[in-house]
């Protein structure tokens, strides 16, 4: 099995407190994964240490087999980026800024070209390649960052955050083209505050809370694991929740209550899990 991306009791400290508390996980070649976490588990300076932005405090990094402080050079060669900021220059046409990623990346013509014109084409944005960045809507804006991040054809995709702000439509729009990315054969880590973004997509996730990972794992494996059938309680303002290995058990257990008043029995998914796992929701 060919590792694309191995991180190994890897710490961050800032002001000598951890932010990234002895994290190790690996993404396998072609996988999608998806790093979940509430505001403050050390997401977003995990992502930062993966692309060479920031670096490890103790541990490993090894982005396709190079280390992240040894061979940066290597690993950004290797890696596309798309954050959830809009990094485009607006000023400049659509065209001008692949062809100003492509010139960054030394990518010699007439390839540079070809390539330029062969993602603008996969992102739907041909049509738009004289029209300056500013007057894109937000969609088009993202689409054009994820064909920059492609254009000098890395192995793995680091997607944080990418379909934030945007209307549910243009958010279906783009995970189809990540998922077409990742059928292509396209190593994918994702970060998203979309549970639906998650279920969708990835086929493994990794929860991340106060700096370490708690769980990590399929969807699927994770709803057996805690529990595929779900009891919810409303009481006053609030909601508790029981879990049970599958829904007939949690409604066999609801028929066997002589007050059923505010309860109701579901499916688990997995904004459950999380909820149980951080006691926070993902947004």
């Amino acid at each position: 099995m060919n590792i694309a991306v191995s991180v190994e009791n890897v710490y961050k400290y800032y002001n000598k407190i951890p932010v990234v508390n002895n994290l190790s996980f690996t993404i396998k070649a072609g996988e999608m994964f998806g790093l979940l976490g509430p505001n403050g588990a050390g997401k977003s300076t995990t992502i930062r240490m993966l692309i060479t932005l920031a670096s490890p405090s103790e541990g490993k990094i090894k982005i396709s087999g190079y280390d992240v402080i040894q061979n940066p050079d290597l690993v950004k060669q290797n890696i596309g980026v798309v954050l959830q900021q809009i990094s485009v220059d607006g000023d400049l046409t659509v065209w001008e800024n692949l062809e100003f990623h492509g010139r960054m990346h030394h990518i010699p013509n007439p390839h540079r070209q070809k390539l330029i014109t062969q993602w603008l084409e996969y992102v739907e944005l041909s049509s738009k390649k004289e029209a300056l960045v500013k007057t894109l809507s937000g969609g088009m804006k993202r689409r054009l960052q994820i064909a920059r991040a492609l254009l000098h054809q890395p192995q793995i995709l680091f997607l944080d955050e990418p379909t934030v702000g945007l209307d549910p439509q243009t958010r279906r729009r783009l995970w189809e083209i990540i998922r077409d990315l990742n059928r292509k054969g396209m190593t994918i880590l994702l970060t998203t505050h979309y549970m639906e973004e998650v279920e969708f997509l990835c086929e493994r996730i990794g929860i991340m809370d106060a700096g370490q990972l708690i769980e990590l794992g399929t969807i699927e494996k994770l709803r057996s694991q805690y529990g595929k059938g779900l009891l919810v309680r409303q009481i006053d303002d609030r909601l508790e929740s029981k879990f049970f290995p599958s829904l007939e058990d949690a409604n066999h257990y609801l028929d066997s209550l002589p007050d059923k008043t505010g309860y109701m029995s579901r499916a688990s998914n997995l904004e459950d899990i999380f909820v149980k796992l951080t006691g926070h929701k993902l947004d």
